[in-house]
């Protein structure tokens, strides 16, 4: 029996909002490590754990691939390294919250171009409720900034070619491909780090690229695929809102009023989203039937 969009699309959410755990879980076991690793290497390290993860589980075919699939599959790769870099570039200059709303602002405008009639304004609200999670904020670095809008661009690319190499490939081995590409453009960043690492950095590292790479990526992958980059784009939103309760259960931030209020927006825009997903005519939101899930990781 095949699954119907909107089931799809439930199924999609519930990888968002795993993998945008993983994301924030992994953030945090990186972040001692930036003190002594430079950002590009330590996030080729976690490129590099999570390519010899996902190669291994998947052993992905080379041959009978055609030049556009390639390419399709490079272009996701560079997009996943420069949202690694950028992120955390902007990270280290700007509040949490902050450089993850301008982040989300690279797939929030994928959603807004693929929207129609009352869609439309899901994108508009989502928004507003990452703003006021993010809440007010002044005398921000502009290189911070200019980071934050580097990985929205990257963060976007990444949203569409998930869908583009998706459709090359009926499993992961696209995905585990890309980021392998990932990881050797990083390379010339994380080699010369090596001697750098210590034994207790290990572990981190290791935690780092299995759950904020390995496990979200694919997640993330399976999430477009399983609706579209429209869609996706639009459930992404959980990333700072995920950050935002991650922070107040674990580093003891306070959640204000406004800071629950845009949680609230942003859950019943994502809620929006995928009633519309099961009545919006003519988008291809049905990109893979749930039903055939076990196929796609085998």
């Amino acid at each position: 029996m095949r699954s119907t969009p909107r089931h799809s699309a439930l199924i999609a959410t519930g990888c968002v909002l795993i993998g945008s755990a993983g994301i924030q879980l992994s953030a945090a076991l990186a972040e001692g490590l930036f003190g002594r690793l430079p950002i590009p290497a330590v996030s080729g390290f976690r490129m590099t754990i999570a390519a010899a993860v996902l190669l291994l589980l998947t052993r992905p075919r080379l041959r009978g691939r055609s030049r556009s699939a390639w390419f399709g599959i490079v272009l996701y790769g560079v997009a996943m390294a420069a949202m690694n870099v950028l992120s955390y570039h902007a990270v280290q200059r700007i509040p949490l919250g902050v450089a993850v709303t301008l982040e989300f602002c690279g797939p929030l405008a994928v959603a807004a171009v693929g929207a129609r009639g009352a869609q439309r304004l899901l994108p508009a609200l989502t928004l507003i409720g990452v703003a006021l999670v993010a809440g007010p904020q002044g005398g921000l670095d502009p290189v911070g900034v200019l980071a934050g809008l580097g990985a929205a661009a990257a963060f976007g690319g990444y949203t569409v070619l998930a869908g583009r190499v998706g459709d090359d490939d009926a499993g992961l081995g696209g995905l585990a491909l890309s980021v392998t590409v990932g990881a050797v453009v990083l390379a010339p960043f994380s080699v010369p780090a090596v001697p750098l690492v210590q034994s207790g950095d290990l572990l981190p590292l290791a935690g780092s690229g299995l759950l904020g790479v390995a496990l979200a990526f694919s997640l993330d992958f399976l999430a477009v695929r399983l609706t579209s980059p429209r869609v996706a784009g639009t459930l992404f939103a959980v990333d700072p809102v995920m950050g935002a309760l991650v922070g107040a259960a674990l580093l003891g931030d306070r959640l204000t009023g406004w800071m629950v209020g845009g949680v609230v927006l942003v859950v019943l825009s994502g809620a929006a989203v995928i009633w519309l997903s099961g009545r919006a005519p003519g988008e291809p939101t049905e990109r893979l039937p749930a039903d055939e899930l076990g196929a796609v990781l085998r």
